[in-house]
């Protein structure tokens, strides 16, 4: 599975949490001396409202698929309200792989290289997917300092071709609500995966409660992050919420009452596949890899479903790898 770092001594106390952008340069954490050239590796933020769409199924399922056809592909769990994506493998951790790599990036200490000891590596139908877990506990989430979090998702961009994160739904600015500039920010976690996301997947439920959810989303969605263009995702499609043709009467009522998106993907429900791999702690890829979700998600992230492995190039990186779902870097 891979192995865990100690867990290196950090700030203690407000400094520990507070985002150090208004302190005094006297006390903010001095950044290493030599900088790692920045990466070329892609973030997709996997994102979605409340109400359990299946953020947690899809990034999941997205990041073992590309890494099964051969990509290097991170796994980061940023769900500040519940983090379930060691779980989700079966990986019994109590060290928080991503509070580890944030105490490491408040110390000027993170790269590709450290990252890449840290993370937990899960082998996945030939290939491997590394994991950075999330916090144990819901009361741990001032761990995952914003700015601290921007530089372990930059540093995946030197150590993997594919970052995929698991966000949290919540995108109110709760620093807002209170005078102290220092206080901690649960939902900063959220919003600064998806400021520095090159490709934002939205994940709603289809039925009567999901879709106006997701409606109201994306509007809050635009408000807080407007450089984000979310690629619109159904999740839990079924004929017995929507009715016949579950497809078209979705894409009729998204076109009547959504935003000016299209929609990206329909993703069958499957409780029975879903279920399976669960109680293995694996991808679907494993346990059911001819399930339509399996099938669907694998679509959404432009690999070939049979499983195929690309190419790879020298130094071990896939070789012409282009994924037209998850676009180049877009400039900022």
């Amino acid at each position: 599975m891979g192995r865990f770092e100690a867990d290196p001594v950090g700030p203690r106390g407000s400094l520990a949490y507070a985002d150090p952008l208004g302190l005094p340069d006297a006390v903010a954490v001095q950044p290493a001396e030599v900088a790692e050239e920045p990466g070329a590796g892609r973030i997709v933020a996997v994102w979605g409202p409340p109400g359990a769409p299946g953020r947690t199924t899809v990034a999941l399922n997205m990041a073992a698929e590309l890494a099964a056809a051969g990509s290097s592909v991170l796994l980061v769990d940023a769900d500040t309200y519940g983090a379930s994506i060691g779980a989700s493998l079966g990986l019994l951790d109590e060290s928080a792989g991503l509070a580890q790599a944030c105490r490491l990036a408040d110390q000027g200490r993170i790269d590709g290289t450290t990252l890449g000891r840290i993370a937990v590596s899960v082998a996945v139908k030939g290939g491997r997917l590394r994991v950075l877990t999330g916090i144990t506990r819901p009361d741990r989430w001032p761990e995952l300092r914003p700015a601290a979090l921007g530089r372990v998702l930059e540093a995946g961009r030197s150590l993997a071709e594919v970052t995929v994160v698991d966000c949290g739904f919540c995108l109110e600015a709760d620093e807002e609500l209170s005078f102290d500039t220092l206080a901690p920010r649960r939902n900063g976690a959220a919003l600064r995966c998806l400021e520095v996301a090159d490709t934002v997947i939205a994940i709603g439920a289809a039925d009567t409660i999901g879709v106006p959810r997701l409606v109201k989303a994306l509007a809050e969605l635009g408000d807080a992050v407007p450089t984000a263009t979310p690629r619109v995702v159904f999740n839990k499609v079924r004929a017995a919420a929507v009715g016949r043709a579950p497809e078209t009467q979705l894409r009729e009522a998204w076109e009547r009452f959504g935003p000016s998106l299209g929609i990206s993907a329909f993703l069958p429900m499957d409780h029975a596949a879903a279920d399976r791999a669960l109680l293995a702690g694996t991808a679907l890829l494993e346990t059911a890899p001819g399930s339509p979700l399996r099938l669907a998600i694998a679509g959404l992230a432009d690999v070939p479903a049979a499983g195929q492995t690309r190419r790879r190039g020298p130094g071990g990186r896939s070789r012409n790898v282009k994924f037209p779902g998850i676009p180049a870097r877009l400039p900022r």
